[in-house]
Formats: C-alpha cells, structure tokens, sequence
C-alpha cells in the first residue's frame, strides 16, 4: 500500500463491487428488463379473465383478482382488485389501468401469494369511485 498503488486499488475495488448483487443488479438494469411494466408506475390492460386465489397462513379468504395483458408488450400479469364487491365493476374485455402494489423490494404484498398489482381504473373510471357508488361504470 505504497506509493504508485492508486492504480492497482482501483482495479481491486471495481472487481470486488461485482460481487455484490445490488450494484450487479443497477449496473446491468436487470429490473427493467425482467419488468412487465419496462419501468413505468402504471399500465393499461386487456382482462382475460377473473380468478380467485386462497390467502396464505393464518388467513382464509378468496382473494380476487383479474389476469391482465398488457396493451404495450402482450404479456399476462394478475392484478388484485382492491375494495370490497370490486369485481362486479370488472368484466372480460374491459380495458383496466393497473400499479404496482408496492409490497417490499417490489415483491407481492400482504396474503396474496405471487400478486405484484393492483387495478386502479375500470375503462378510465377510478375504480374506488364505482365502488363507492359516486360515478357508474362507462361503456366500452
């Protein structure tokens, strides 16, 4: 560790931050590229159909949520339907705008296993109003 060694330390420096994962991870953009949404908040989306899962331990609930593909790319995710009788307001072919949950890391939140969004509007109506009853769904 002498003079002279300043190279030498850099090189070892910028080899030993490849071992970690976080700096592998935001140098290579691997998050972006793995994204359905490429990185943006939210999304628009075709519903192919409406499915329940079973809540994980020590909860038992039916969960509702809609399988969306996406307008921008034509890949399938599944979004959560928020609000209590949500799913009336939802049918097939209804085009829905959909967010990310926003669970820790970007990882599904809560009970519901595997589910990484939720939807927000039902053909350009906030889906919380149709629920509160304030405004009827629009027609397509």
């Amino acid at each position: 560790m002498g003079l002279m060694n300043a190279r030498k330390l850099k090189k070892r420096r910028q080899r030993a931050r490849w071992a970690s994962w976080g700096f592998k991870k935001r140098v290579l953009r691997l998050k972006e590229k793995s994204d359905p949404l490429e990185g943006t908040s939210q999304a628009k989306g075709i519903v192919l159909e409406k499915v329940q899962f079973e809540a994980k331990q020590p909860n038992s609930a039916m969960r509702k949520c809609v399988r969306v593909q996406l307008i921008k790319n034509n890949r399938q995710v599944t979004a959560f339907i928020p609000g209590n009788l949500a799913q009336k307001f939802i049918d097939e072919h209804d085009e829905v705008t959909i967010e990310c949950i926003g669970g820790k890391q970007g990882r599904a939140k809560g009970d519901i296993p595997c589910v990484r969004y939720q939807v927000i509007k039902v053909n350009d109506q906030p889906l919380a109003m149709l629920v509160k009853g304030k405004i009827e769904k629009g027609r397509r």
